[in-house]
């Protein structure tokens, strides 16, 4: 893939929240919550908080909330509830608190899917978006497409080094009106 990381920038660590949206996920058996924080551990990022809530968007609306509202968490990351059925509502809650929505992450990340699940990537409903200066990611539910998101996306745009551009870099004016 194009980009390199330049060695000769800093590593920023970021705080990153870890949200699971499920109805029947639980801190025992949170497979794709367990494969983020693993790999979001391992690029030198610090977990600062994880939850698991209900497929409900006010319930996900008032986590994104309270932690757009913390000035220790840096990004968000969700796992579920982004594709079709009528509980899935994780979308809707992410559009309802963004600033500004960052279309091509959804787009970058059904390309990337598509090689290894053909057509069904289309109903993938995974956004981004940024609000309050905190960046929102929102993942389907399983373990590969946690994998695919932040192993081909997530971890470059997370790394300061990450050239030519990344997300680190534009935090600091994420704010600026």
């Amino acid at each position: 893939m194009p980009g390199r990381i330049d060695e000769s920038r800093p590593f920023i660590a970021v705080n990153i929240a870890l949200l699971t949206v499920s109805d029947t996920r639980t801190a025992a058996d949170d497979k794709s919550g367990d494969t983020l924080a693993e790999r979001i551990a391992a690029a030198g990022h610090a977990v600062r908080e994880r939850r698991i809530v209900k497929d409900d968007q006010a319930a996900i609306e008032a986590q994104l909330k309270a932690w757009i509202a913390d000035s220790e968490i840096d990004v968000v990351v969700a796992t579920g509830g982004t594709g079709v059925t009528g509980r899935d509502v994780t979308p809707e809650a992410f559009h309802a608190v963004y600033e500004k929505h960052i279309p091509g992450f959804g787009e970058l990340f059904r390309w990337l899917s598509y090689d290894k699940i053909g057509t069904s990537t289309i109903q993938s409903r995974a956004t981004a978006g940024v609000a309050g200066g905190t960046y929102l990611f929102a993942l389907p539910g399983s373990p590969s497409a946690c994998r695919d998101a932040w192993d081909l996306i997530l971890k470059d745009q997370l790394d300061n080094r990450f050239r030519p551009c990344n997300f680190v870099e534009l935090m600091p004016r994420l704010r600026e009106k």
